[in-house]
């Protein structure tokens, strides 16, 4: 599937600043980036940095006093990998890769260690394997309600539980945070995302199962296979769209996906849920 993808972000500059954006999509096995194309006004020198593991794309700028707007535009082909549930399980920490075992340690926004009576009682007893986290996504939708403006950037999963309303951004850190608890690595994943109303970057997490990162939604708001990555981390630090050091006041933001068609093939797939487990990592 190919998408058309991007994002205009206007700011006033109070006093001469570094803003550091992670607003790229990645380029990886199952995402190819046909074309993209980033401009600034004014024009300023940028600075670009990709991690070699998770494929994040960093560019910073320095701006003074004045007005910033950030365009960012690209054409995406993403390719999911799927799987049939039943057959995807959980993965021992005795097996698992010393490269995971991060995803599975308490973070700022994923304090696992404090969910862990939670965790149990809920899920501890449920089938391993895929349709456990299945079953914390039921349950953050079933308990969870999504509701715009009902928190901020230092609510945790913690405060989620607590609170019972949250945002995409709150809802995958609780997944990420129940399944940790459970000894599942999971990690968070910001994106573009086809369908979301109104437009705005989307948060999800991955649980890795089977020795592969599987993508899961707990909002259900967007397609999992409309998903285009931008970011991957531990939870939302690692992948925030803008990270700002100094005085600046976001002005207006904007973002657009649509999917590009072609042909009229009655074989093409539209972007939608699936009984299938996708992984696009």
């Amino acid at each position: 599937m190919k998408f058309n993808l991007g994002c205009q972000l206007s700011y006033s500059i109070i006093q001469s600043s570094t803003l550091v954006f992670n607003i790229s999509a990645v380029n990886n096995e199952y995402q190819e980036i046909l074309d993209e194309n980033l401009q600034i006004e004014p024009q300023l020198e940028v600075e670009e940095y990709t991690d070699p593991i998770l494929k994040n794309r960093y560019f910073r700028l320095n701006a003074q006093p004045g007005k910033l707007k950030v365009a960012y535009q690209a054409t995406a082909q993403i390719q999911p990998f799927y799987a049939e549930p039943d057959t995807i399980a959980e993965v021992l920490p005795a097996e698992l890769p010393l490269d995971i075992f991060p995803y599975l340690y308490p973070s700022r926004y994923c304090q696992s260690d404090q969910l862990l009576q939670l965790a149990a009682s809920e899920f501890g007893n449920l089938k391993l394997g895929f349709s456990r986290v299945t079953a914390i996504c039921n349950w953050i939708y079933d308990h969870i309600t999504y509701l715009s403006g009902s928190t901020d950037q230092s609510t945790s999963a913690a405060d989620t539980v607590v609170e019972r309303a949250g945002v995409c951004r709150d809802f995958a850190h609780l997944g990420i945070a129940l399944c940790r608890a459970l000894n599942i690595p999971a990690r968070f994943v910001s994106g573009y995302a086809y369908s979301l109303e109104p437009p705005d970057f989307h948060a999800c997490f991955e649980a890795y199962l089977d020795h592969r990162w599987y993508l899961f939604d707990p909002t259900r708001l967007v397609p999992q296979n409309g998903l285009i990555r931008i970011g991957t981390g531990r939870d939302a630090t690692d992948a925030s769209f803008a990270t700002i050091f100094g005085l600046v006041q976001m002005e207006q933001m904007h973002l657009f996906v649509k999917q590009v068609q072609e042909g009229e093939s009655s074989s093409q797939e539209t972007p939608g849920y699936t009984v299938k487990a996708i992984a696009i990592v």
